[in-house]
């Protein structure tokens, strides 16, 4: 008859129902993890970033851990996917309308971006793909795509038109630059003598972009 539900049906809905929390709580544990490997090895290093002790820092069992990323090149080239993600979202959310109108704030910006733990966990994956053979092709395809964004995103911002001769190497040479003094300040507290570059590239870049 129309209008009785049948013990399938109930089933079905019972089933569709209980799903959707369990998606939700896998996407959180997933998210969990990404932000506990980004911050171990951001502290740790390589060496010292498991999954046991990431699993542990997330408060997730390893095997939960190994259910989202069954090996340790998985997760922590997933987190180092996570933190570019994060960078790039962070910084458009800087300047949300787009082109901003100060470059000095732009490159202020673009060297924050790697003045931050964000960065410390991807250097720390760099040095450790430049000697496991397993991982370097992974963070190497990865960087590379997380460079051509950055990019992309520093040449809307700054209104640069990449047409014009030496403008594309302008563009990139800030970004080389902000990667060097995110370097530096991984050993001191180099905030003084950056403040300083920062404002003699916002200068060199007005002449450069016209």
């Amino acid at each position: 008859m129309g209008g009785v539900s049948t013990v399938g049906d109930r089933t079905d809905r019972a089933d569709r129902a209980d799903r959707v929390p369990k998606q939700d709580r896998s996407r959180a544990t997933r998210q969990r993890l990404l932000e506990a490997a980004v911050a171990c090895l951001a502290e740790h290093g390589w060496a010292g970033s498991t999954v046991s002790v990431v699993a542990e820092r997330a408060g997730v069992s390893r095997g939960a851990a190994q259910h989202h990323f069954p090996t340790r090149e998985d997760l922590f080239t997933a987190a180092v996917e996570y933190v570019a993600e994060e960078r790039s979202t962070a910084l458009r959310a800087l300047f949300p309308e787009g082109e901003a109108g100060d470059r000095r704030a732009v490159v202020s910006a673009l060297v924050d971006l790697y003045t931050g733990p964000l960065f410390r966990a991807a250097l720390h994956l760099w040095v450790a793909a430049s000697n496991e053979e397993q991982l370097r092709p992974r963070v190497t395809e990865l960087e590379a795509r997380v460079g051509r964004e950055t990019h992309r995103i520093a040449v809307d911002l700054l209104g640069a038109d990449e047409s014009r001769p030496g403008v594309r190497e302008a563009v990139q040479g800030v970004l080389d630059m902000a990667r060097g003094l995110g370097l530096a300040n991984l050993l001191t507290d180099d905030t003084a003598r950056r403040d300083r570059v920062v404002a003699q590239w916002a200068v060199l870049l007005e002449e450069a972009l016209g």
